[in-house]
């Protein structure tokens, strides 16, 4: 896919909602023995681009130095879901303290426990990896007006018959 294919699902409403949303993301790597991961995360998404972080003896951290392909899901619950797919690789910057970027992912910890939260991380972690994922390729599947590709051949294939 191109920057500019890629540009246009993401600025659809839906994709908007679940980028912008409080649902955290499924992050997919490959672990160091050749085996799939995937973990729920908090993310930031600046409009181009996702963050993650992480601490820096996490199990990602070496897995993604390895291989920096990575997948993320992001979805809702009820019916008809809406997903959005994505795809990219992976860059590691090591940063001093939690960054603010960090702190904004955590769109789950409720508004009246954030400040004892964020003094926990703060005074936890020295310092943060900050995984970038340059987008490669996308899909929304908002099963109103985008299915799975099968599932539109196999409608493709029964209209004709």
């Amino acid at each position: 896919m191109n920057k500019t294919e890629i540009a246009e699902i993401l600025a659809k409403p839906y994709s908007q909602q679940l980028l912008t949303g409080t649902i955290p993301a499924r992050f997919a790597y490959i672990g160091l023995d050749g085996d799939p991961r995937v973990v729920p995360v908090g993310f930031h998404w600046d409009g181009e681009r996702i963050h993650i972080f992480s601490t820096p003896k996490m199990a990602k951290v070496k897995a993604l130095q390895h291989n920096p392909r990575v997948s993320i899901t992001i979805d809702t619950e009820g019916f008809p879901p809406k997903v959005l797919l994505l795809r990219g690789s992976a860059e590691l910057s090591l940063e001093d303290g939690v960054p603010a970027d960090y702190l904004s992912s955590a769109k789950l910890v409720p508004e009246d426990q954030f400040e004892g939260w964020k003094a926990g991380v703060e005074s936890l972690y020295d310092q943060m990896y900050r995984i970038t994922i340059t987008l490669d390729w996308v899909k929304l599947l908002d099963f109103e007006t985008t299915l799975p590709k099968a599932v539109e051949d196999l409608i493709a294939a029964k209209q004709e018959s």
